[in-house]
């Protein structure tokens, strides 16, 4: 599974915009540092906002802020409204022959929820954190007990 870019950036906002300072940041700073357009980071803003993920301030001095409240959201609720309401295969666009005799869906779907799961172990606090990726945990239930890359 690959995160669109509306996913990524949205998440790459939340972090840059997570670290402590006096004055509210600019999607114009935040464009250049992070090397996306500012169009496409306003319509990324926006969207948070509407979900109250950020907090946002007009006119001079303006900017804007994370929600506090942010930090315990957790990263597959996050990934999960991000990416909308995705699908791994499509089977009726355009209609598949295979589809009443087909069990591929079924597993991907499976697939997917389970990677949202293993997402909802981790908040937005979480990743402000450098981890190395040997010490990331990966869920109990799953075979592979620790992550060796």
């Amino acid at each position: 599974m690959q995160l669109n870019k509306f996913t990524d950036y949205a998440l790459r906002i939340l972090m840059y915009i997570s670290r402590p300072r006096d004055v509210p940041y600019t999607i114009a700073e935040i464009a250049e540092d992070l090397h996306v357009s500012q169009n496409h980071l306003v319509k990324i803003v926006h969207f948070m906002a509407k979900q109250e993920w950020i907090i946002t301030t007009r006119g001079k001095g303006g900017g804007l802020r994370l929600n506090p409240e942010a930090l315990v959201l957790r990263l597959g609720d996050l990934v999960r409204i991000l990416q909308g309401n995705q699908q791994i295969v499509e089977c009726n666009e355009p209609p598949c022959v295979l589809r009443s005799q087909c069990g591929l869906k079924g597993i991907l779907d499976h697939a997917l929820e389970q990677f949202y799961q293993s997402l909802d172990q981790y908040t937005l606090k979480d990743v402000l954190t450098p981890r190395s990726s040997k010490s990331v945990k990966v869920a109990e239930h799953s075979p592979i007990q620790l992550l060796n890359i």
